[in-house]
């Protein structure tokens, strides 16, 4: 069984966490699926690519959460979450799915 590629899983913790948390107004359900599609992003990159590489990818992860937030009173709340999880998507692969 092929496994989802680990670009899709971190985009999706991001925009997912994003659109869990605003649609049922708790913010903690959110933290809770970007925690988890995180977590399982990075296990496949630490399969994938090692563990500096997974670190480096996590660190991202949490940047792109964090940097969100102040993009989104630039841009809007949508546009900066799914600008963020496309810039972790394309690292992801470039780092852990590309050649797998």
């Amino acid at each position: 069984m092929a496994k989802i590629p680990s670009a899709m899983i971190a985009a999706g913790g991001l925009v997912g966490g994003y659109g869990v948390a605003r649609w049922t107004k708790k913010r903690p359900l959110g933290g809770v699926v970007l925690a988890a599609a995180g977590a399982a992003a990075a296990r496949q990159w630490r399969q994938r690519a090692g563990g500096p590489a997974a670190g480096a990818l996590t660190a991202a992860y949490v940047a792109a959460f964090a940097g969100s937030h102040p993009l989104a009173k630039k841009v809007g709340a949508w546009p900066a979450v799914f600008g963020v999880a496309g810039a972790v998507a394309l690292a992801s692969w470039a780092v852990a799915d590309r050649n797998g």
